[in-house]
């Protein structure tokens, strides 16, 4: 049985920048154990190992070392997004594995997630964790003001959902940290950091879903913006709760259908968007 980590509080890290890979790493290990710094240097010398690998492959013949060198890095983007490599190295520091949901060793994952302790989740540039804490899943996306808690039964509609929208998933197994090694939680290495308890984490949630539902009529999202809507997102807080007391196959199936449908609902209403405002732009000129 997992013991209670770090006195059943919940590390959270809000975005910040680019920096999602940085949240999503310190999110599985629950502590501000990473900087963009060591990750940058994680990619770093990804790189100078694979170019290194590039050259002795030119010097047998095998290609040419200017395929490698053509670009400025494999492993982080101009934007700052990381590979999944320099995640893996990163965790490895903490003898954790990442391997992908959908290879034959993750089948019994596939099968009952719940056995699992931590899942990435990745789409485009972006990363988040979903991490179990002291017996509870949570979804610690970094997009969100705090995490999300996810009963078992509805964590398998979620990654499904996620599957289901071209998300790449991949487990984190091994023995995780028990401890932050920081004296206190006001002493977090970074500003984006925080400890939250799940009673903090739910009031929070709802405080910031009220305030967006206010707003939303009066913002016009662009297509950009809807692209980076997450599927789990559809389901408000209330609906969330509901279907978290059930635990009905046949309804697992239609709450996975009914985010796949509302994720593809938002990208149409992204494209109307975006030629009304594109309309709008003309009858100006």
């Amino acid at each position: 049985m997992e013991r209670t980590s770090n006195g059943g509080m919940l590390y959270h890290e809000v975005q910040e920048a680019n920096l999602c890979a940085v949240h999503c790493v310190n999110t599985v290990l629950q502590g501000p154990f990473f900087s963009e710094f060591d990750l940058a240097a994680v990619a770093s010398d990804l790189d100078g190992k694979e170019r290194q690998v590039m050259l002795e492959g030119a010097a047998t013949g095998t290609f040419a070392a200017g395929d490698f060198f053509s670009e400025e890095s494999h492993n982080v983007s101009l934007g700052g997004d990381f590979s999944i490599q320099v995640l893996q190295k990163a965790l490895e520091v903490w003898d954790l594995q990442v391997i992908p949901l959908n290879c034959p060793d993750a089948e019994p994952a596939q099968i009952d997630p719940e056995l699992e302790n931590a899942f990435i989740c990745h789409l485009h540039d972006h990363w988040f964790c979903i991490r179990k804490v002291s017996g509870e899943w949570y979804n610690f996306d970094s997009l969100l003001a705090a995490p999300q808690h996810l009963s078992k039964f509805y964590l398998s509609a979620f990654l499904d959902s996620l599957k289901g929208s071209g998300w790449s998933i991949f487990i984190v197994k091994g023995n995780f940290p028990q401890e932050c090694p920081m004296s206190s939680s006001s002493e977090a290495s970074n500003a984006f950091g925080q400890w939250l308890s799940p009673e903090d984490a739910e009031r929070i949630l709802k405080e910031t879903s009220s305030t967006q539902s206010s707003s939303s009529a009066a913002n016009n999202r662009s297509s950009d913006n809807v692209d980076q809507e997450r599927p789990y997102q559809a389901l408000s807080s209330e609906e969330v709760r509901t279907f978290s007391e059930m635990e009905d196959d046949d309804l697992k199936a239609a709450i996975a259908a009914s985010l796949l449908d509302a994720s593809a609902a938002g990208a149409d209403l992204g494209a109307v968007g975006t030629t009304s405002q594109r309309e709008g732009t003309e009858k100006q000129k």
